[in-house]
């Protein structure tokens, strides 16, 4: 199990919600803009908002179960030792991509917040939202490449995508 594990088991969870929020947030819009010509600005923007906090921020429970894409055609060629060790190699290279990448989240998020950026819509809300769910979400992906790497683990949970 990983440190991580509650923390991640409770952002998606909540990651749940805010998806079937955006669903009826969308479908209300839809509705609305078909029988009323009421503007719709701000339920495409919170419904995108909330769409970047699941992606984001359910990365970490994700990878923890190891249900990103890979190739099993490349593991079931290598011998037991040599795919652990193309593991930890992409793992590395992961977790360096995920760092940079929540390392530039983080400036954008401090400019937001400094800066008082906000959107370029009608509803304008604060642009610090979404950054942040992009600087946590990578923080914690990159955080959680780190500790499956150097944990030592049972066979990794195989992903239910076919």
């Amino acid at each position: 199990m990983s440190l991580l594990g509650p923390l991640n088991r409770a952002i998606v969870v909540l990651s749940a919600i805010a998806l079937v929020v955006a669903a009826c947030v969308l479908t209300y819009s839809v509705v609305l803009r078909y029988f009323t010509p009421e503007p719709t600005d701000w339920q495409d923007e919170l419904s995108v908002f909330l769409l970047i906090g699941v992606t984001f921020l359910s990365a970490a429970w994700v990878h923890s179960q190891r249900g990103h894409i890979g190739i099993e055609a490349v593991a079931s060629l290598l011998s037991p030792r040599a795919n652990r060790i193309r593991l930890f190699v992409v793992d590395m290279l992961s977790a360096v991509f995920c760092a940079f990448f929540a390392w530039k989240s983080w400036t954008l998020l401090h400019e937001a917040w400094v800066d008082g950026y906000v959107s370029a819509t009608a509803w304008a809300p604060p642009l610090w939202i979404p950054y942040s769910a992009m600087s946590l979400g990578m923080s914690l992906l990159t955080l959680q490449i780190v500790l499956q790497a150097f944990l030592p683990q049972n066979e990794p949970p195989r992903s239910h995508v076919a």
